[in-house]
């Protein structure tokens, strides 16, 4: 007869950005006894007061370590940067109790994903691996995930409890993550691409003429709008972009080709963040005419 399954109270992130900040503030909502955050961010004098007081100010415990943060977590949630994913878990999994879970929502290929799994599951814990299929805002907790992993199915209603779009599509790890990597070749080399199209068209004069026949090829997409959207969302996030495009490259290379688009679309990622970083195109996420942001792309060609 399997032990009952211990209910799943005390909830730990991993990462306290943009989708750690949005989950910890939707899972005080419920009723939880405690719910923490670990970041290097709280470790760094130049920030760490302002990002401690954030997490005070929703109700969300600042950590000292993930080591602290996994002994007292029925649930770990990893949201890092995609290079990061194998550390959390490689951190986190010494410190785990016995039966709890790891929640891996990284952007990493598949042999990453069960590389950390095999870690996981050595030292006692449950891995579960989430494909997040879109942008978190606006859905927020609600943003729609695909679950992967021998335990997904047990952990799943957890999370639907919490109002989260959960679907799980195979026990065995690497499924999630090999949909979720697929779907960025197309959906991140497409931002690479409309940002080298449409600056260079904004550079030659051509602009109004190359939309009007991207409208009238592809009339279920306003160009215009989608072109402002893509640049504000790559220079906002086109550093942890592009490393979510490297794993792609990874998860690419994986299958045996040679990941050409790919690793094109993260250098592209890295180079639109690189020119955010330096001030010439706004980084802040704020919705500007994609003119705008092409514009400051041109007048910065030749300052690096």
């Amino acid at each position: 007869m399997e032990p009952m399954e211990r209910p799943v109270q005390c909830v730990g992130l991993i990462g306290y950005g943009e989708v750690g900040k949005i989950f910890g503030q939707a899972l005080r909502a419920f009723d939880l006894p405690w719910v923490g955050a670990w970041d290097l961010k709280f470790a760094q004098p130049e920030v760490a007061e302002a990002e401690r007081a954030h997490a005070a100010a929703q109700g969300v415990a600042a950590c000292a370590s993930a080591a602290e943060l996994a002994r007292q977590s029925d649930l770990v949630i990893s949201a890092v940067t995609a290079s990061q994913a194998l550390t959390v878990a490689e951190a986190v999994a010494p410190h785990l109790r016995p039966g709890s879970w790891l929640l891996d929502l990284n952007s990493a290929s598949p042999g990453i994903k069960q590389r950390a799994a095999a870690v996981v599951e050595v030292a006692g814990g449950r891995y579960v691996e989430a494909g997040v299929m879109t942008s978190v805002p606006p859905y927020g907790i609600r943003v729609p995930m695909l679950l992967g992993g021998p335990q997904a199915d047990r952990l799943a209603p957890v999370l639907r409890a919490w109002g989260m779009d959960v679907e799980v599509v195979s026990p065995r790890i690497g499924v999630a993550s090999a949909t979720k990597m697929c779907r960025s070749i197309l959906i991140k080399g497409l931002e690479a691409l409309v940002i080298e199209s449409y600056s260079a068209a904004r550079h030659y004069g051509v602009e109004a003429a190359m939309i009007a026949t991207l409208q009238e090829t592809f009339p279920g997409i306003d160009w215009t709008q989608q072109g402002g959207y893509f640049f504000s969302r790559v220079a906002q996030h086109g550093r942890r972009r592009a490393e979510e495009m490297r794993e792609v490259a990874q998860t690419v290379r994986e299958a045996g080709f040679e990941p050409w688009m790919a690793a094109a679309t993260a250098e592209k990622h890295d180079w639109v963040a690189a020119q955010a970083r330096a001030g010439h195109i706004p980084a802040d996420g704020r919705r500007e005419p994609w003119q705008s942001y092409a514009d400051g792309l041109l007048a910065a060609r030749g300052k690096g």
